[in-house]
């Protein structure tokens, strides 16, 4: 990780790279706290932190030295620019859309050294993953899959969207979970047509689908699936909106192969709805690569440039959403290869009738 960051300082001629993103922090250092801030030279490596997490620091990055920002400011930036000055650093950079506007004047201002914004470098690198983060993104989507296993045999009328989804975070933990959940999505009947509804106090009733959109953390790196049944006999609508909506999943699922434009992935998932009433009812966003966030490189939809490569992890998650009717949607999370895929997840894509 540290070479790449290496590389890009090389290339650029650039002195220093300051790193504020929590996630990128922890892809470049292995760090998984709180309170911190890499600054990256040639040279030497900085982690700059409060001392509530020094011997934490110490002994997830022994190789960094170690930097208590209190002793030289009001704030980490304090502690930034006595390094950049002592070293005498001509120019810096910093991820500009992490650092707030005042943080990057009390950064820049009456300091000999230029500083340059950028974005996006590290999220480059994070795009490719190594044989360990497959590893921990396999069993984070192992766990979501045995949590869906048990949460479908709490799925019944009566009980609540928020019931449901405390027990739903509740089995990942138990399964194996990093214990600092992200919100997940568990909504139903008319209110499954909300692409990012919150759980609230309504109860299932019979007839609801019940859509869970929904992960856990592993070592920090994230799953991401989507699997949408319903309770009760379904209607006719109901059962094709459905079978569309998996069509749309498996068209798209067998072009994500390393080469493959994003775009034309986004273009199989809407061949099925092409020429019915439900195409209006479609989200462009089709899929986004995961890791260490939840939406990260590359980002899947019909104006997207970036192409699939080997060792993305990208969920694929199309969906159809009508207005106060309801909506489907199905996800997996695909690891690309050179010539196929596989599905991180292995939950049943067939409708299930509770």
């Amino acid at each position: 990780m540290i070479n790449n960051v290496h590389n890009f300082l090389s290339k650029r001629n650039i002195d220093g790279f300051i790193i504020t993103k929590p996630q990128n922090v922890r892809y470049i250092s292995k760090y998984t706290g709180d309170d911190s801030c890499l600054l990256i030279t040639e040279k030497d490596k900085f982690f700059i932190t409060d001392p509530r997490y020094t011997e934490q620091v110490q002994q997830e990055c022994p190789s960094y030295n170690v930097v208590n920002w209190r002793s030289y400011g009001k704030n980490i930036i304090a502690a930034v620019r006595y390094i950049i000055e002592k070293l005498k650093l001509k120019n810096f950079a910093f991820e500009g859309d992490s650092l707030s506007f005042n943080l990057y004047k009390e950064l820049s201002e009456g300091i000999n050294a230029e500083a340059i914004p950028i974005t996006g470098i590290v999220e480059e690198f994070r795009a490719i993953k190594t044989k360990e983060e497959i590893y921990n993104l396999r069993v984070a989507c192992q766990i979501a899959d045995r949590a869906f296993d048990k949460i479908i045999r709490d799925i019944r009328v009566g009980i609540t969207e928020k019931e449901l989804a405390s027990k739903l975070s509740h089995y990942m933990v138990m399964e194996g979970a990093d214990t600092k959940p992200y919100g997940n999505i568990l909504i139903s009947g008319k209110r499954t047509s909300l692409l990012h509804g919150i759980p609230s106090n309504k109860t299932i009733e019979y007839g609801d689908f019940v859509l869970m959109d929904y992960g856990c953390g592993f070592n920090g790196y994230l799953s991401d699936m989507t699997r949408t049944v319903i309770v009760g006999i379904p209607t006719p609508e109901q059962k094709e909106v459905y079978e569309l909506e998996k069509k749309m999943l498996e068209d798209a699922t067998k072009t994500m192969i390393a080469g493959t434009p994003a775009v034309d992935v986004y273009n199989a998932s809407v061949k099925a709805i092409k020429d019915t009433k439900y195409y209006e009812y479609h989200y462009n966003g089709i899929g986004h690569g995961i890791g260490l966030f939840v939406h990260e490189k590359p980002f899947m939809g019909p104006n997207s440039t970036e192409v699939l490569m080997r060792n993305n992890v990208i969920t694929i998650e199309p969906g159809i959403y009508i207005p106060n009717w309801g909506g489907v949607r199905i996800e997996d999370q695909i690891l690309i290869m050179q010539d196929s895929n596989e599905s991180l997840t292995n939950s049943t894509r067939e409708l299930i009738i509770l």
